[in-house]
């Protein structure tokens, strides 16, 4: 038994623009580093106030500018940053807006924060602060703690940090990142290489080259004499150029010439038709990471080569209570508990619906009404469902929450899907009903078409995963079928 919606021309355009989401959230988005060793400053009076103005460019086109304030107190420093973009892709045009507001101590850790990130409809809060060995947020309406066993350090203020430290050439030092855009912890690694000479503005300076090395990816960043990044590049094409104020505030240029959703995704060697209808699909796919979810399930992976085979919708079989306990919990993002969201799924579905019911329901309800549009936020069940608006990241976050509301265990996953001649960034969910199968509400497919090729499994925190591969998968059609 296959669930099927007609699909409508936005749900591939919000599709495509996953991967866009992905990719600059994770460049630019907010995080913490928290350090495995000490460190000695220079002397907080060494440290002038200081500010610097930079325009983001991708493939030397203008779609935003960065500000950055670190101005020295009495007992530490207070940091300011505010990033604005302009992303331009399937003719949709929206800015974002990153505001990051830190109170430092005296060696760079973090005292507390204020973090907003702002698109369109969608507008994400988050405020912090370190208690001890503890660190509280608030983010929306929801409040974590987390242990600390080092101190923390604000990402936007990190290079500050690391030049203050005293790094010496060729010295390198390991930094855990905390996101609580997606409440992950990941290791980075800054290194020193030396001095370059560059031209900063007109002018010939030395500078400090440092590389950060995040999960396979790097970005290279040069530090001026007083401490201030003058220059960064990272990956696809993405650079940081300092300028003057006036400079940075200019009008931006709309990357028309290159459509960024294409920066993110794959070539596929042959075209896939009638993708709804082909039961198997047997690639060869490279550049792909171990730690990846591919095997399992529908998906078996020998070799290198990758088989997808479309699965039915089974007897209806009950997951032991130990084991459906995790698919059931709410987290962060997936806030199955809430109010709203309950009271939102007992509408939609009975008492007495049998699992594979409630998930058509479910899957139908969103399909219906959630808007198919790109949005740049961070994924989150309970706002998607109130501004009824978003990309495959909100459709699939929703519909794990509504999902696990109904008491019908959920997953989300993400990886690849097909679309006109090519691979994109995609997210969907898996949900168990007598075993795990696919659901993609975005497109309203149940299970989802074979060109849905899974890469990672499980809450948003693990999409940052993506990061090792993107930009490095190949893939070639063996067979469809």
């Amino acid at each position: 038994m296959r669930t099927h919606f007609k699909r409508v021309e936005p749900v591939w355009i919000a599709a495509l623009f996953c991967g866009l989401l992905f990719m600059f959230l994770l460049f630019f988005r907010f995080g913490f580093f928290h350090k495995d060793t000490s460190f000695v400053l220079l002397g907080n009076k060494l440290i002038s106030e200081k500010e610097s103005w930079m325009n983001i460019l991708q493939q030397d086109k203008k779609i935003g500018y960065s500000h950055h304030r670190l101005i020295p107190k009495e007992n530490g420093f207070s940091l300011f940053e505010s990033t604005c973009m302009r992303l331009n892709t399937m003719g949709m045009v929206q800015d974002v807006y990153i505001h990051t507001n830190g109170e430092l101590n005296s060696d760079f850790s973090l005292a507390s924060f204020l973090f907003n990130l702002r698109s369109g409809m969608f507008n994400f809060r988050a405020s912090g602060k370190v208690e001890g060995n503890k660190l509280i947020i608030k983010a929306d309406e929801q409040e974590f703690e987390f242990l600390l066993e080092n101190n923390l350090y604000l990402t936007a203020g990190i290079l500050d940090a690391a030049w203050a430290s005293g790094l010496e050439k060729n010295q390198a030092r390991t930094f855990f990142v905390f996101d609580p855009a997606s409440m992950g912890l990941r290791p980075v690694r800054i290194t020193l290489h030396g001095s370059e000479s560059m031209e900063v503005m007109g002018y010939k300076q030395n500078t400090d080259k440092v590389t950060v090395d995040f999960m396979g990816s790097s970005m290279t960043a040069w530090i001026g004499e007083d401490g201030s990044v003058v220059a960064e590049e990272g990956f696809m094409g993405i650079k940081l150029v300092r300028v003057s104020k006036d400079e940075a505030l200019k009008g931006l240029d709309l990357p028309i010439d290159q459509d960024v959703t294409d920066f993110f995704s794959v070539a596929s060697d042959v075209p896939i038709k009638q993708r709804d209808k082909i039961n198997s699909l047997k690639i060869r796919i490279a550049g792909i990471n171990d730690s990846l979810s591919l095997n399992g399930g529908r998906q078996s992976l020998a070799d290198g080569i990758l088989t997808i085979n479309k699965e039915n919708i089974p007897e209806i079989v009950a997951m032991s209570g130990d084991s459906k306990k995790i698919y059931f919990r709410p987290t962060p993002f997936v806030q199955s508990d809430h109010p709203e969201i309950k009271s939102k799924v007992s509408e939609i579905v009975l008492p007495d619906d049998t699992p594979l019911a409630k998930a058509q329901k479910i899957m139908r309800w969103i399909y219906e009404n959630i808007q198919k549009r790109p949005v740049l936020s961070v994924p989150n069940a309970l706002e998607t469902l109130r501004n009824r608006m978003g990309d495959c990241n909100e459709h699939a976050v929703l519909m794990a929450a509504m999902a696990r509301a109904a008491g019908v265990p959920a997953q989300i996953e993400t990886g690849l899907v097909y679309m006109k001649g090519r691979f994109y960034y995609h997210a969907w969910n898996v949900l168990y009903l007598g075993d795990w199968v696919t659901v993609d509400a975005l497109m309203g497919q149940m299970p989802a078409d074979v060109t849905h090729i899974r890469l990672i499994r499980g809450e948003p925190d693990k999409q940052i995963d993506l990061i090792k591969v993107i930009g490095k998968v190949k893939i070639k059609i063996l067979e469809q079928s």
